[in-house]
């Protein structure tokens, strides 16, 4: 890229339609910032005056200026990922934005770009040497702290390093922290030049050099401030591979959103493919994730599904029927119509009330990965394989259905003579099958697959009948290959012998 020192561009304080939103807006209202950095455990407190006092006589710094290196606006909050990204680019060694936060190891369940500690991280395992960023100023000799800061800085513009600083975007109170990648000083104006990624046209942007200075410092302590620094002294710089599929930096961007919507009270979870946000304490939902989400998934991705969800979904998990209710109400539009728990697609969410045990939360698990499987699998089997699940163990390594509360309804429809057959049910239509329940059918669904599954025959059903699904729309004409059954009647009559056998609890 040519020098573009013709270009004056304002501080971007004075700009602010052109301005994205920088990095640390959740850090700061985490209490984080983006200096997560050793001995900074107290809150932001800033001492008497707002920088360092003027110097009757400010040094020299040559001219100096990296040049060709491509502006990258962020995605919300990775102003440090963006700024690795342009540098890396500039080299011939591109790594993106999610790259950096992926290489970061950031939790993304926080829900917010990468602090200091984990970026550093990042530009270590991608082949920077940055050595150490966090440096310490005290506060009443700051002026003379902060210029063997600028002067390092220099050292490395001068020799092709530039540097990643946090700091203050402005000098507005309250303002966030942020991360700029400077690239270059100009002696005869005083500036200093920078890209700003949180800035739509952000490139070789420039700063006076005193308010550069102001900005720079993180005032954590009133007896000794904080400088943050990354020198892209570059080593052998890598590009990553790419994981197939979503990854950390997806489901952060995502808990940024989330958390926009998200109550008081409530703890994240990522568990891919699903976030879990539940009410009852973090160290209940991360049980739940791990235990039965996580279990969940592996074991059904095992036999029958190999595509995850098309989006990332949300697992609520309210603690309780009144807290189930008013989440319902208040999140979702509406009174809940079970008192146990659903899945919405339309707001991409498994809702549960967790207090009633995870076993609708299974069979609400099953659903969006029907949908991403099968979309056109009948709501016989997806309600089938859902209730199968709601009670359910694991056998030589896969999930297993056990029997469940639904037998005895069952059981009593089946002595009554009030059980249809089993061309009726597999034909049923959705509204038929959710509308014109007799009762049975959720159950009548449950207990064939459950049969089949005893015979080692469910997941060769499951297979097959979605690879034959243009041809045999209901399962009706796979059901019979499989059970190699030329007399369907006769089938049902042993199926319903089976059924009358089994006993819950």
């Amino acid at each position: 890229m040519p020098h573009r020192a013709s270009r004056l561009a304002a501080h971007p304080a004075s700009r602010p339609t052109r301005r994205a939103a920088p990095c640390a807006v959740l850090c700061l209202a985490l209490g984080l910032g983006c200096n997560n950095g050793p001995s900074s455990a107290s809150p932001p407190r800033s001492p008497n005056g707002s920088g360092p006092a003027s110097s009757a006589v400010a040094p020299r710094y040559p001219r100096a200026l990296i040049e060709g290196v491509p502006h990258v606006a962020q995605k919300p909050d990775f102003c440090g990922e963006a700024d690795v990204e342009m540098y890396t680019a500039a080299l011939g060694q591109r790594v993106d934005q999610d790259q950096v936060f992926a290489a970061s190891g950031m939790d993304p369940a926080r829900g917010m770009g990468a602090t200091t500690r984990e970026l550093k991280t990042a530009l270590e395992r991608l082949g920077f040497e940055v050595g150490p960023v966090w440096s310490r100023v005290p506060a009443d000799d700051a002026e003379r702290g902060l210029e063997a800061e600028f002067a390092a800085l220099h050292a490395d513009l001068a020799r092709g390093v530039p540097s990643i600083v946090c700091m203050h975007f402005d000098d507005r109170p309250r303002t966030t922290e942020h991360f700029r990648l400077v690239l270059g000083y100009e002696p005869e104006a005083d500036e200093v030049v920078y890209h700003d990624p949180a800035v739509a046209d952000g490139a070789y942007l420039r700063m006076k050099r005193g308010t550069f200075l102001a900005l720079w410092p993180l005032k954590y302590g009133a007896d000794e401030w904080t400088v943050i620094r990354f020198p892209l002294a570059a080593k052998t710089v890598a590009a990553p591979g790419r994981a197939a599929g979503r990854g950390p930096a997806d489901y952060a961007q995502h808990v940024m959103e989330l958390r926009k919507k998200l109550p008081s009270g409530f703890s994240v979870v990522v568990e891919p493919p699903f976030v879990v946000v539940g009410d009852g304490g973090v160290d209940t939902v991360r049980r739940s994730a791990e235990r039965t989400v996580r279990w969940a998934v592996e074991l059904l991705q095992k036999d029958f599904f190999p595509a995850e969800p098309r989006e990332i979904l949300d697992i609520w998990l309210f603690q309780d029927a009144a807290s189930y209710r008013k989440g319902c109400v208040e999140l979702f539009d509406g009174e809940p119509t079970t008192p146990y728990g659903f899945y919405s697609s339309e707001h991409k969410a498994l809702v549960m009330n967790i207090g009633t045990g995870g076993g609708t939360l299974v069979h609400e698990i099953v659903h969006p990965f029907v949908e991403a499987n099968f979309p056109e699998a009948p709501a016989w089997l997806n309600e089938g394989l859902g209730s199968l699940y709601e009670q359910a163990s694991s056998r030589d390594g896969h999930i297993i259905g056990l029997t469940n509360w639904r037998l005895a309804g069952l059981q009593e429809a089946l002595r009554a003579g009030r059980v249809p057959s089993f061309a009726e049910l597999t034909a049923t239509t959705r509204s038929a099958f959710y509308g014109d329940d007799r009762g049975t059918n959720y159950a009548q669904a449950r207990y064939l697959l459950y049969y089949l599954q005893e015979k080692g025959l469910l997941v060769d059903f499951y297979r097959r009948f979605a690879a034959a699904r243009a041809t045999d729309p209901t399962g009706y004409q796979t059901l019979a290959a499989v059970l190699g059954e030329s007399d369907m009647a006769a089938f049902q009559k042993r199926w319903e012998a089976f059924v009358l056998g089994l006993r819950f609890p």
